[in-house]
């Protein structure tokens, strides 16, 4: 019986107690925990800004061969048939197509995000306009 007691009284000097027993595992599951889920939290960022990176990069490309397109005497329709065929060939989906009568290329791209976070948008959406620079108002 006093070897019971001299280990108890011995914890207790250390600073701990029988009541105490386990609590560091607690804590290391919590930090587990902890750090699972902003990893998880990292990768869906990360996904999301990969994403949008693919939607412009095929907004951009999309509106530059709809413009050469135009600029080669084509119709409206075949600049945007070019635009969606580039647009495909990058991964993104040709949502909007417009063709000015300046020659420009005006066009609408999304790509889907792979892991997204609930609550947030499931498609990176980006725009971009290719074509003859417009004039300048103030000349």
């Amino acid at each position: 019986m006093a070897g019971r007691r001299d280990g108890r009284l011995a914890r207790a000097r250390a600073g701990g107690s029988c009541q105490e027993r386990g609590s560091g595992t607690v804590l290391m599951v919590a930090v587990v925990a902890v750090l699972f889920l902003l990893t998880i939290a990292g990768v869906a960022v990360a996904s999301a800004v990969l994403a949008m990176h693919r939607a412009r990069a095929a907004a951009d490309l999309a509106a530059l061969s709809g413009a050469v397109a135009l600029a080669q005497g084509q119709p409206s329709s075949s600049a945007c048939g070019a635009a969606r065929v580039v647009a495909a060939r990058n991964g993104a989906v040709l949502r909007n197509c417009r063709a000015g009568a300046d020659g420009s290329v005006l066009v609408r791209t999304s790509t889907h995000v792979t892991l997204a976070i609930p609550g947030q948008p499931r498609a990176a959406v980006a725009s971009a306009r290719a074509g003859p620079t417009p004039p300048d108002p103030m000349q």
